[in-house]
């Protein structure tokens, strides 16, 4: 909040004091004793018979108290030329009210001013010690072993592949994979879930996890800077810097508004008396109450609001939103791209058929094609090696090569292996058999002879299905895949999960060309939505209009190129996160709605003179206060 407060016009929650419990007390003290002093002159003047310098001093006293802070940050603001904002409207109106002789109802309108913003730093002071409650997943130190030993020590002097111990009740404080022990895991900080999560050797764990039992040895396989829990907190603090549409419209519109009924109510006290001869004191008294009751402060402070607790919302059920713009553009899924492997699936490959050519044994196909693909990282690669399940002398292999979009090649007793798809085969020269089984297909090679196909698939996310059809409940007019993946299984994944167009063997630079064509087809108000999880979806993800990557194990690029963040790695959230897009988009415009319908009533009311002082300081302070609670309730959505 007090990033966004300063980008704004100043306001009665923006006067950059801290709103701590403190302060908060120290503030009721000054309130009381000005309260009292208000009471004290009111009791003095219709009981006794004061001198009016002494009256007049005893109630210039109360206003010190109560809005010499005021009127301060009016001046330094004038003198820094921002004259048209809160303070100043405040200022005008109650040293106005001083001048024609209305010192009690001065001294009362800054008063009820001061209670109103008081209890509105309370609202605003609760919603931030709630982000940052929901924030509290910074570690405080990590158990670093080290030759049999434990040392505590701050988490960002443990490096990749050193050891942590984590025991029973402590946070996780860096990513790593499981070396030794079993345990259950709370992962409602990272992720919304509320059901426990297993770990046992060789699983990987994020940052930010609760240690509920067992004892865990893990290694580090990222730096403290570039830990999930670091990485969280760093999206949530630096959210409010990127200001949705409709917060850049209300700043726009207060930049202007302001000035205009600062002339509005110069023409209310000055042309009736002038042209019709009316009494000064009235009308002056009328233009008066009509600057405090045009004050925008519900707006500027609560529209801010309503998107950093949509975005704080959107992190309790485990989807981190980087800022209110991308929260908004949720609003309109119009076209939703998904990449395929990890995404809609489990990126968890298993070798399920081996087809040796005539000659070749299965064994030989299998040795080949794993020593082919001994230096990947890719999830086929790993999958071929498991089924191998043997060791590999990489001594023995040279010639890497990896053929982006097509294969690897790598030299091996005499021979240039290839494994890769039917393009590969194609590009080299090599006749094959073109096999029908359903999957993604290595065909492989070795001098030039063609050696058989292995067939693998990947296993579909159990809600993926159950994503596209609430995206499309949601108003998703179209859902696309995109993959590098064999077209026959792309075809057949989509047909599974009801998608309605895929585009199957791309290369990185066709993913983006097609989203480029897809950018064209959308409907003008309609965004365009990118799902990915891998390296090579990073450049999709920031060409889309909201890129969403998957979280728990996604690539790091592509999780700092997306604007949405489905810590959980389930598709299903981005529905979740247009469900809450659109929670905070109806509280940002019931707030919108109720200021200015509130503020129209009693404007007419206090240019009319009905409305009194009271009735100002309610449509300016009391609608804030509704406005804030309002916006609060997007923190809390369920």
């Amino acid at each position: 909040m007090s990033e966004e407060c300063t980008t704004r016009e100043p306001c009665c929650a923006c006067s950059g004091e801290k709103h701590g419990q403190p302060h908060e007390k120290g503030k009721l003290v000054w309130l009381i004793i000005g309260a009292a002093i208000l009471a004290a002159g009111i009791a003095a003047e219709r009981l006794f018979e004061i001198h009016e310098y002494m009256l007049l001093a005893a109630y210039a006293a109360g206003y010190l108290i109560l809005g010499g802070a005021v009127v301060l940050r009016a001046a330094k603001n004038i003198v820094k030329g921002k004259v048209f904002d809160e303070n100043f409207l405040m200022a005008v109106a109650t040293i106005g009210a001083f001048a024609i002789g209305e010192y009690a109802e001065a001294v009362s309108v800054m008063l009820f001013y001061q209670v109103g913003v008081f209890f509105q730093e309370m609202a605003v002071g609760k919603s931030r010690k709630n982000i940052a409650r929901l924030m509290d997943i910074r570690p405080d130190y990590a158990n670093l072993y080290i030759n049999g030993a434990t040392a505590e020590v701050h988490p960002d002097r443990v490096n990749i592949g050193d050891a942590i111990i984590v025991k029973p009740g402590e946070r996780i404080p860096l990513d790593g994979v499981v070396l030794e022990g079993e345990s259950m895991l709370d992962t409602a900080s990272l992720t919304g879930e509320s059901v426990p999560r297993g770990a046992s050797a060789g699983d990987k764990v994020l940052s930010g996890c609760v240690n509920l039992n067992g004892l865990l040895k893990i290694e580090a396989t990222q730096t403290y800077g570039k830990s999930t829990a670091a990485r969280i907190i760093d999206l949530v603090e630096n959210a409010a810097a990127k200001k949705a549409p409709t917060e850049k419209f209300i700043t726009k519109f207060a930049r202007y508004y302001t000035p205009a009924v600062v002339g509005l109510a110069l023409l209310i006290a000055a042309v009736p008396p002038l042209a019709a001869g009316g009494e000064w004191a009235d009308w002056i008294r009328r233009g008066l109450i009509f600057l405090v009751i045009s004050c925008p402060c519900a707006l500027v402070i609560s529209i801010p609001l309503s998107f950093f607790g949509g975005v704080s919302g959107a992190s309790r059920k485990g989807i981190l939103v980087k800022g209110g713009n991308y929260l908004e553009a949720l609003n309109d899924p119009d076209i939703v791209v998904f990449d395929k492997t990890g995404t809609l699936t489990k990126g968890v490959f298993n070798v399920t058929d081996i087809q040796p050519s005539t000659g070749h044994s299965g064994d030989d196909l299998l040795r080949a094609a794993a020593h082919a693909e001994a230096f990947s990282n890719h999830p086929i690669a790993h999958s071929i090696l498991r089924a191998y399940g043997k060791g590999i002398e990489k001594t023995g292999l040279s010639g890497y090569n990896e053929i982006a979009g097509h294969g690897v090649s790598v030299d091996m007793d005499g021979k240039t292996v290839l494994a890769g798809n039917r393009d590969l085969m194609e590009k080299m020269c090599v006749p094959f058999e073109e096999t029908r089984k359903t999957g993604t297909k290595v065909y492989v090679a070795a001098g030039g002879r063609f050696m058989g196909c292995i067939v693998i698939s990947d296993e579909v996310r159990p809600d993926s299905r159950g994503a596209i059809s609430a995206l499309k409940a949601l108003g998703a007019r179209k859902t696309v895949m995109l993959t590098g993946d064999d077209p026959q299984v792309a075809e057949a994944i989509a047909g599974e999960l009801g998608i309605d167009e895929v585009f199957g063997g791309l290369l990185p630079q066709e993913k983006v060309a097609k989203v480029e064509m897809l950018k064209r087809e959308k409907r003008a108000k309609g965004k365009l939505v990118f799902v990915g999880d891998g390296m090579n979806d990073a450049p999709v993800l920031a060409m889309a209009e909201v890129g969403v990557a998957m979280g728990g194990l996604g690539a790091d690029a592509a999780i700092e190129a997306a604007d949405v963040v489905l810590m959980t790695d389930e598709p299903r959230k981005l529905a979740e996160a247009v469900k809450v897009a659109r929670y905070t988009r109806k509280i940002v415009w019931q707030n919108i709605a109720l200021a200015l319908g509130v503020k129209a009533l009693f404007l007419a009311l206090g240019a009319a003179g009905v409305a009194t002082m009271w009735e100002a300081v309610f449509a300016d302070v009391g609608v804030a206060l509704l406005a804030v609670f309002n916006a609060m309730r997007a923190m809390r959505m369920r």
